[in-house]
């Protein structure tokens, strides 16, 4: 990946939908050229998917994961990432393994995520934060 696909990519970012020629006249190149660099990252996996934010009047949360020592992460996070009202499910290093950001309807869609993470066997704590207010970089 050289500097022409991270200009690319930071134009992604921020809009997924923005046309390829739009992206070639800001980082000065030609619309195929895009379209070429697009479909190699989608193929080599750096892009996993286009996607949107929403603002749905929804409550928005991490759900902070620990699990014992002796578990692979790998499971309980292909596991927790199929659940409703999960976005997005990262590893991360830390006191936490896991975080899920859900959008879900309300306290008690949150409330019952929680829940099922508790519920689960490898699960030893959760902690659970609140996204008050979000905004694109």
């Amino acid at each position: 990946m050289d500097e022409l696909d991270r200009r690319i990519l930071d134009i992604l970012r921020r809009d997924a939908r923005t046309p390829n020629t739009e992206i070639a006249a800001e980082v000065g190149t030609s619309e195929g050229t895009v379209r070429n660099r697009v479909e190699r990252l989608v193929d080599e996996g750096v892009i996993e998917r286009f996607t949107i934010a929403t603002r749905t009047g929804n409550l928005k949360a991490m759900i902070e994961v620990t699990v014992a020592v002796d578990v692979d992460t790998n499971d309980v996070s292909e596991l927790m990432s199929e659940w409703k009202d999960v976005d997005f499910v990262w590893q991360v290093s830390g006191e936490e393994d896991i975080v899920l950001v859900v959008d879900a309807a309300d306290t008690r869609a949150v409330n019952d995520l929680i829940t099922r993470a508790r519920e689960h066997d490898d699960v030893k704590s959760t902690k659970t934060r609140l996204i008050l207010d979000e905004r694109l970089g």
